[in-house]
């Protein structure tokens, strides 16, 4: 008996993903050089203590996040590396073309690598609102668009607002949760309810999504310095990331106690709010001269976490008819609007002693920066998903939603599934 799930990407996935493969061989031939021995010191250095650390986060930390669904955990896993493998790549080759194109080569060194993937990881935050409501052929469509979108804000920050490369990348958050809510508010169908059932936890996959989380947790730190040139002030933002960090992960048990009517604990406020100090205290880490002031971060960033997972999928999400399946608003985009307007208020505090026109400056830079990722990654998402709303790529009718079987072999169709 056949099944239910068709061969719907038997032929137009192989070839939309060979035809990009063979795009990037092409441009990777002609267009790049590996850097000179002179420069192999920083490999050695950088190797063991960010780029390994990154990968970490990338393939496991956030793939195992996202694996939160009882019936889609395979995929939540999988689709995490794919996005990631093709992204590199492509990231690797658009900062080249647009940071550092000179001699008509662009010099592969360890620090490009881990600007890929440090922007790709864009895509891997977004993916979590279409979690289980696209296939791959819609995930290689949106990793193009997105990470072309992150590398062109991030080239406007720089080169227009004067950002530095650590402020610019730690808007990532903010980029990569509002792209996702605007390309899921654009694929959200009225018959989403037909798949509600498929998209209920369960006791393995919160493990699985748990060990997301600590993994993160971890080398959470690692990800908040890799960017920072200046020894001091790379040690001044592992202590505070790792303050802000602990600090969350403490609120995020004791709050969702206590927002609880009979006092539990709710594993989901826990994958959400654990991590919320790190996406805070991001891009405002070298700015912090205290641990206590990293520790109110922390702190806030925790409570309005849970907050926004406790309230917004009844409240806005409702109004608005938005389904978000991982809360991405609420695990990184509210804590990042809540780091970026942080930067804003120690910015002043930083011009303070000099005229008030500088003051103005600093508020008008810091708030360009924070709008224009915001907007950036909302005016993103909603070309994305319109682009992936069409009748082009196969997707998934709503009633496969959140379902391996529509994707995977199961050779025996196990019990459960």
């Amino acid at each position: 008996m056949g099944s239910k799930y068709p061969k719907s990407l038997r032929i137009s996935l192989p070839f939309w993903a060979l035809l990009l493969e063979a795009a990037f061989i092409l441009v990777f031939c002609f267009f790049t050089s590996y850097e000179t021995p002179s420069e192999k010191l920083e490999f050695l250095k950088r190797y063991p203590a960010a780029f390994q650390d990154i990968n970490v986060m990338a393939v496991l930390g956030l793939g195992f996040l996202k694996a939160s669904l009882r019936r889609f955990t395979w995929s939540s896993v999988v689709f995490n590396l794919f996005t990631l493998a093709l992204g590199v790549q492509w990231a690797i080759i658009l900062d080249g073309f647009l940071f550092s194109f000179t001699s008509r080569k662009i010099a592969i060194s360890i620090h490009r690598i881990i600007l890929g993937t440090m922007s790709t990881m864009s895509v891997l935050i977004s993916s979590g609102a279409t979690l289980g409501k696209v296939n791959l052929i819609q995930l290689i469509v949106m990793t193009m668009l997105e990470v072309t979108a992150f590398q062109g804000t991030k080239k406007l920050t720089q080169d227009f607002l004067k950002m530095e490369e650590h402020q610019s990348m730690m808007q990532i958050h903010v980029f990569g949760a509002y792209f996702g809510v605007a390309v899921a508010w654009c694929l959200s169908e009225p018959g989403l309810s037909t798949a509600k059932d498929k998209e209920r936890g369960a006791i393995t996959s919160s493990l699985f999504t748990t060990l997301g989380t600590f993994f993160l947790w971890i080398f959470w730190p690692t990800f908040n310095s890799a960017l920072i040139k200046l020894p001091g002030e790379k040690e001044t933002a592992v202590y505070n990331t790792y303050y802000a960090l602990a600090v969350s992960a403490v609120v995020a048990m004791s709050f969702s106690a206590a927002s609880h009517s009979d006092g539990k604990i709710s594993m989901t406020h826990v994958h959400r709010a654990t991590l919320a100090g790190g996406v805070a205290v991001g891009v405002t880490t070298t700015l912090i001269k205290s641990p206590w002031i990293a520790m109110v971060l922390g702190l806030l960033a925790g409570m309005i976490a849970i907050g926004g997972a406790k309230c917004l999928p009844g409240c806005l999400n409702q109004i608005i008819g938005l389904h978000d399946t991982c809360e991405v608003h609420s695990t990184f985009g509210l804590p990042g609007l809540l780091g970026g307007l942080t930067y804003i208020l120690l910015m002043i505090q930083q011009a303070s002693w000099t005229t008030p026109s500088m003051v103005s400056f600093q508020i008008l830079i810091s708030a360009g920066c924070l709008s224009l990722s915001m907007a950036m990654g909302l005016a993103g998402g909603l070309l994305t998903g319109l682009i992936l709303s069409l009748n082009l790529w196969k997707a998934p009718p709503a009633v496969k939603y959140f379902d391996d079987q529509a994707f995977w072999e199961f050779p025996h169709l196990a019990a459960g599934f």
